[in-house]
C-alpha cells in the first residue's frame, strides 16, 4: 500500500527523543480480509494466536503481520477488534470472568460489559506493522514505553492545545483501553497491559501502551522537540533527594527572578523579533528603529562573545578542539555549523558556552537602554528565540513572516547556494509555519517594501496602546 506520509522522519525522531526499545506500531482495521494479500512482506499466523501474541511479534521482532477471525484462539480477542460478537453462553452471563477474575458472576458480567469494543460487521482483518517502513497508513499508532517515557510523551501532546489527558484500565483484556476507546474517542489513550499480555504478549514490568491517533503524531513528535530545547528529555537525570534544587528547577521556577529584573518595574515595553533565515528581521527591524524602538541583537552580541580569547571562544576551542579556529585564530564558524548541524548533543554544547555569555551582554545592553529611557520600547531580535526558548521573557513576540517557497529563493540568491542546498538548511530549524503559532504579532514581508512598512507602522500604533494600558494597571 502507497502510503499518503513518509512516516519514516517523525518515527526516528520519536525513537530517537524517546529512546524506544521496541518499534511503534502501525495498526489498521480492514474491511475485508482479502486486502491482507495487499500488503508487502505480511506474515500469517501459522496457528491459532492471541492479539498481544502478533503485537509482540511486530513492535519486538520486525514483522508485519496480518490475520482475519479463524486465525485466533478464542472469541475474545477478535470481538474487542470487532471481528466478530463475543457469545452470549458462557461470557455475557458471567462464567468466563467469574473462573479467574471475579468473585461473583455479577461482577463478571459488570467486567464483560465495561469492555468496549468495536463495532461488528464493518471489518474482517487486522494488520500490523512497524511504522517506520512505511508499510500503509495505519488507523492508530501503538507505543510501548516505560512510565518515565510516557510522562515525557503526555507532556508532548499537551504542550500545544493543552487539555487533560484521561485514561482508564479494564483490568483483563486492557488492549480494549488503548486500541478500541483511540478508535471510539479519536483521542490518545493510554493503559497498562494486563496480564494476559504480560503472559502471551512478553509486556515487561515497566511496559506501558499508548494508542495515539494517526494525526496526533506530528503533534507528539514536534512536542518532544519543543521539550528536548528546554531541557526536557529522556532519560530524566537524577537532581538528588538531598540537593540543592535552585540551579535544576526549570526556567518557571528559576528563572522567575531574571523575569522580573529583565521586565522591570519602569515603563519598558520588550518586544521579542525573530522569525526564519531570509524572512526579512533586519528590514522590519529597522523600520522600528526608524519609529523610535532601539534594538538589542542577538547576531552582534553572539558575535562578541566568541572573539578570540573571550571566554565562550576559549570554551569552545578547549571542546572542538583547535581545528574550528581559522589562521586568525577566529572561529571557522561554518566549521562548527558542519560539526552541529545534525548533533542535538553538540548541538547544545555549544549552546553551553555562548547563551549565558549573550545573556550577560543583553542584560546590560537592556539596562543602558532603559536607564535613558525608562518608557523605551525595546526590540531584542533574535533568530533562534523559540529555539532556545526566551519567548518568556518578553512582553510580545513578533514574528517576520515569508512563506517557505521565498524564504528558498532569497536565501539561495543570498548565500550564492542552490536552492536544493537552502531548502535542507531551513528544514533544519523550526518552520517558519510554526514560528508564526507562538506569535502575539505576524508581519507579512513577502509583498513590497512598501507594504512591509504599512504593517511595521500599525504595528508601532498597536505597541504604543499595548505599552499605555500595561502602564495604567500598574
Amino acid at each position: 500500500m502507497k502510503t499518503k506520509i513518509d512516516w519514516e522522519k517523525p518515527i526516528r525522531k520519536m525513537e530517537q527523543l524517546l529512546r524506544l526499545k521496541s518499534f511503534p506500531i502501525a495498526f489498521k482495521m480492514l474491511e475485508k480480509k482479502e486486502m491482507l494479500d495487499e500488503i508487502p512482506f505480511i506474515r500469517r499466523p501459522g496457528k491459532k494466536v492471541s492479539l498481544c501474541q502478533l503485537i509482540t511479534q511486530v513492535r519486538n521482532f520486525d514483522w508485519t503481520v496480518g490475520a482475519d477471525v479463524e486465525d485466533f484462539i478464542g472469541p475474545v480477542c477478535p470481538s474487542i477488534i470487532g471481528l466478530s460478537k463475543l457469545p452470549e453462553v458462557g461470557f455475557y452471563d458471567g462464567t468466563f470472568r467469574n473462573i479467574v477474575w471475579t468473585k461473583t458472576k455479577k461482577d463478571a458480567i459488570k467486567f464483560e460489559k465495561s469492555i468496549p469494543r468495536l463495532p461488528t460487521g464493518k471489518f474482517e482483518a487486522v494488520i500490523m506493522a512497524p511504522l517506520v517502513y512505511n508499510p500503509f497508513d495505519p488507523d492508530i499508532v501503538l507505543i510501548y514505553a516505560n512510565p518515565a517515557q510516557m510522562m515525557l510523551l503526555i507532556n508532548a501532546l499537551q504542550f500545544e492545545d493543552y487539555e487533560v489527558m484521561e485514561f482508564s484500565c479494564v483490568g483483563e483484556s486492557s488492549c480494549s483501553d488503548a486500541i478500541v476507546r483511540c478508535y471510539e474517542s479519536g483521542k490518545p489513550s493510554l493503559t497498562i497491559p494486563c496480564y494476559g499480555e504480560r503472559r502471551y504478549g512478553h509486556a515487561q514490568d515497566e511496559d506501558l501502551v499508548m494508542a495515539v491517533p494517526t494525526d496526533k503524531i506530528e503533534k507528539a513528535v514536534k512536542g518532544l522537540e519543543a521539550l528536548y530545547r528546554r531541557g526536557i528529555r529522556y532519560p530524566i537525570s537524577y537532581a538528588g533527594a538531598e540537593s540543592d534544587l535552585s540551579s535544576a528547577y526549570p526556567g518557571s521556577y528559576g528563572s522567575m527572578s531574571q523575569l522580573e529584573f529583565v521586565r522591570g518595574n519602569d515603563n519598558r515595553l520588550l518586544v521579542g523579533v525573530t522569525g526564519s533565515i531570509a524572512t526579512g528581521k533586519s528590514t522590519v527591524a529597522s523600520m522600528l528603529e526608524e519609529l523610535g524602538a532601539p534594538i538589542i541583537d542577538f547576531d552582534i552580541l553572539a558575535r562578541e562573545v566568541v572573539e578570540p580569547e573571550e571566554a565562550a571562544w576559549k570554551d569552545i576551542v578547549e571542546y572542538f578542539g583547535k581545528q574550528v579556529l581559522n589562521e586568525d585564530n577566529s572561529l571557522d564558524r561554518k566549521k562548527i555549523s558542519d560539526i552541529v548541524f545534525n548533533d542535538l548533543e553538540k548541538r547544545k554544547k555549544l549552546e553551553s558556552f555562548t547563551h549565558p555569555r549573550i545573556q550577560e551582554r543583553f542584560i546590560t545592553q537592556l539596562y543602558e537602554i532603559t536607564q535613558k529611557d525608562p518608557n523605551a520600547i525595546v526590540q531584542v531580535v533574535i533568530p533562534l528565540l523559540i529555539e532556545i526558548n526566551l519567548q518568556y521573557l518578553f512582553h510580545k513576540l513578533l514574528v517576520v513572516y515569508t512563506p517557505q517557497e521565498m524564504q528558498v529563493k532569497r536565501l539561495a540568491a543570498r548565500d550564492n547556494i542552490t536552492e536544493a542546498e537552502a531548502l535542507n538548511i531551513l528544514q533544519s530549524q523550526i518552520s517558519i509555519e510554526e514560528k508564526a503559532s507562538y506569535a502575539d504579532y505576524l508581519i507579512h514581508n513577502d509583498k513590497s517594501i512598501e507594504d512591509t512598512r504599512i504593517q511595521v507602522e500599525e504595528l508601532w500604533k498597536e505597541l504604543k496602546k499595548v505599552q499605555a494600558e500595561m502602564n495604567e494597571k500598574k
